[in-house]
């Protein structure tokens, strides 16, 4: 099951559901900082005890079945889903090869340890420090809070306005620091997908190729490998754009906490004090309140946050009218009275500033509620006559002089030149009036001002109204429906909206083309486009964490123009109907542990002069009852190269997979591996080729 994204608008309200909602991130990053100290340990007595070889591979094993993937939203991408399976196919891979003895190559801490210890320490241990601090931060606050309650209101205003001071600067530490600590635990859940599985994928490469006798499995492997390494450099990718979107959202929320809204929740809520009368005097309980303004419901839930104390249930009243509390009525602060048809007389409730009240008190007297100014977006464009010219006119110029240029579309333009541009060719004066062709306006800067014109449109290039359908169509588990739907719910779009994204996905095609010069797959183009064709309406996590569905939509639309766009489909009055969830799965998880086995050859040699010069004999059947001899390599492999030794093109390799057409995009555990294949090849030379490498 996964868990409900956390929204950075919960930050500033602090409820009780929010924080059992955080509780159970925190619970999930403690289980995988466990996991990923289990992996640790295990691989390390794999490494140095050769002799417990068998043994240590069998519980890295069981460690690897016993994990299970958590995550954020309600679906898995096909990518996610291979990478969600892979553990266990790790473990099936891991039963197999322990039958093999294999003997384990020197460097696999490299690529095992290293990278796991590195994102423990750094990002789960990242995390642990901005928990530490959310929590000082958060007990300061509330403590200082209620002291601050208390305060007379006789006292003198220059002591009350320094209290008040305090106060506000404490309430925004306590949320900068939620809203850190939210950001980085949900992005340590997400990144934990491609920064867990990817050293132990590096790890199993390794330690297949490193023996002699298990060539055949390295062969067998390959495919699986290249392909989970393209589903987590797709996921990588759709994280980076997620990302992305999630940091601007942070970055308003920052500025204006109270904006950002969602739909179907109260109109108002947080903390309040109520004045409760005793036969011994008077005291003040604490309540999470919500008022929501249609149906003048009020609720109050008692909260009393002292471990063991008991919980109440919430009580819901029914508004009758609100009045602010006169100030030299009361010794304290922030009051107003209500009064309700359910309970007699009034009640008093103090709220937490006087902002806090005014925000309650327009919310209660029937008033539209008045929160800060509005987030400030960029100004908005109109997809217009003068937007299809510069469209028009940026992929001319594009397709002309750079199509082939590598990272196309990726690479982005300065600022100052972007906004340059579209001043000159937006000026209501003269409209259009630029020639591309004799101007020195570069082609990133080109493309960073097609991509700036689309996202600022008032409404997406495909529209707000089919967001959800179109989002509900990449989620489905069949891809005959994906495609039906999508291609029927293009023919619904407005007649110039249709038009402009067949022009521009006419040209991502023609982009695509080029990938082995511009590197720019379908795959890469969908997690650029994404979130600039498409955008939902509300800005929320729950909705940055659907762009990966965004970015599925405009790839099939590449993938599939020529039929989208030969025609609308023969019943467009609906899109198909998706077949029930009890049917099979039509695209399966990626799988090596239910291959066809096939015949096991073994390698023979009497000297390692012989191994060097006369491969034949390493494809000779073993005799029946004879042990096979165990060859070392020729020679010791050089050390794996790092991160940041080289900036050169990666060689193209040929196509493991059947049926795939494009590059897979470089990644640290293929820069990190290539020089185990290319040991691989040396002494499983005649081996024969792998399937889908015969030409």
């Amino acid at each position: 099951m996964g868990h409900p994204p956390l929204e950075f608008s919960d930050c500033y309200l602090d409820s009780p559901d929010f924080r059992e909602r955080l509780k159970c991130y925190e619970q999930e990053l403690e289980r995988t900082n466990k996991f990923i100290k289990d992996v640790i340990k295990d691989g390390n007595a794999l490494i140095s005890a050769m002799r417990n070889y068998s043994s240590a591979v069998q519980k890295f094993s069981q460690t690897l079945q016993s994990f299970q993937f958590d995550f954020i939203g309600d679906t898995l991408t096909d990518d996610e889903i291979n990478i969600a399976e892979s553990f266990k196919e790790f473990a099936e891979l891991l039963n197999e090869v322990e039958n093999e003895r294999m003997m384990m190559v020197h460097n696999a801490s490299d690529l095992l340890i290293k990278p796991l210890e590195n994102f423990r320490k750094e990002q789960i241990g990242f995390t642990k420090e901005r928990k530490k601090k959310f929590e000082k931060d958060g007990e300061r606050f509330y403590s200082l809070l209620d002291r601050h309650l208390h305060l007379s209101s006789k006292k003198k205003e220059s002591q009350l306005q320094e209290a008040d001071l305090q106060v506000d600067k404490e309430r925004h530490n306590f949320f900068e620091s939620s809203l850190d600590y939210v950001y980085q635990i949900q992005e340590v859940q997400e990144s934990k997908k491609f920064n867990i599985v990817e050293p132990v994928l590096a790890f199993l490469h390794s330690l297949f190729i490193s023996n002699s006798l298990t060539v055949e499995l390295t062969q067998d492997f390959l495919p699986y490998k290249q392909q989970l390494q393209l589903s987590l450099q797709n996921t990588r990718n759709h994280f980076s754009s997620t990302r992305e979107e999630m940091e601007e959202l942070k970055k308003r929320m920052k500025e204006a906490p109270q904006t950002c809204k969602l739909p179907g929740q109260p109109t108002i809520e947080g903390y309040l004090y109520t004045q409760e009368k005793w036969a011994l005097g008077i005291s003040w309980v604490k309540y999470y309140c919500q008022y929501e303004k249609e149906t003048k419901t009020f609720t109050m839930t008692p909260m009393d946050q002292k471990p063991g104390a008991k919980q109440q249930g919430p009580l819901d009243l029914t508004l009758k009218y609100c009045v602010r509390r006169k100030t030299e009525s009361i010794d304290k602060r922030f009051c107003f009275d209500i009064e309700t048809n359910e309970r007699p007389g009034t009640i008093t409730l103090q709220a937490l500033s006087e902002a806090n009240r005014r925000l309650w008190m327009e919310a209660m007297d029937g008033k539209e509620p008045i929160y800060h100014s509005p987030i400030t977006k960029q100004e908005e464009m109109e997809l217009n006559e003068v937007g299809f010219k510069f469209v028009r006119k940026c992929i001319n110029i594009i397709e002309t002089k750079g199509i082939k240029t590598e990272g196309l579309y990726r690479t982005v333009g300065s600022n100052i030149q972007v906004q340059k541009l579209l001043n000159a060719f937006f000026d209501p004066k003269c409209p259009g009036d630029i020639d591309f062709h004799n101007s020195d306006w570069d082609i990133k800067t080109i493309t960073s001002s097609l991509k700036f014109y689309l996202r600022n449109l008032s409404e997406p290039v495909m529209t707000y109204r089919l967001h959800k359908e179109l989002v509900s169509a990449a989620k489905s588990d069949n891809l005959d429906y994906r495609l039906g739907a999508i291609h029927s719910l293009v023919y619904k779009l407005p007649e110039k909206n249709r038009e402009m994204l067949e022009l521009l996905i006419r040209h991502l095609v023609n982009v695509c083309e080029h990938s082995k010069e511009n590197l720019m797959t379908p795959s890469n183009m969908g997690v650029i486009f994404g979130p600039t064709l498409m955008r939902a309406q509300e800005d929320t996590v729950a909705a940055m964490m659907n762009i990966k569905f965004q970015n599925i939509v405009v790839e099939i639309l590449i993938e599939h123009f020529v039929k989208i766009y030969s025609g609308p489909p023969e019943e467009s009055t609906a899109p198909p109907v998706p077949p029930p969830r009890v049917t099979a799965r039509r695209h399966k998880p990626i799988t090596i542990s239910k291959r066809l086995l096939r015949e096991r050859t073994v390698f023979y040699t009497s000297s390692l002069d012989e191994s060097e010069g006369d491969s034949d004999s390493f494809s000779k059947l073993r005799p029946p009852g004879e042990k096979p001899t165990i060859i070392r390599p020729p020679v010791r492999p050089p050390d794996p190269p790092c991160r940041a030794t080289t900036s050169q093109k990666p060689e193209p390799k040929p196509d493991v997979m059947a049926g795939n057409t494009g590059e897979i995009p470089s990644s640290v555990v293929a820069s990190r591996t290539r020089f185990f294949e290319t040991a691989s090849r040396k002494t499983g030379s005649s081996q024969g080729r792998l399937p889908g490498d015969e030409s």
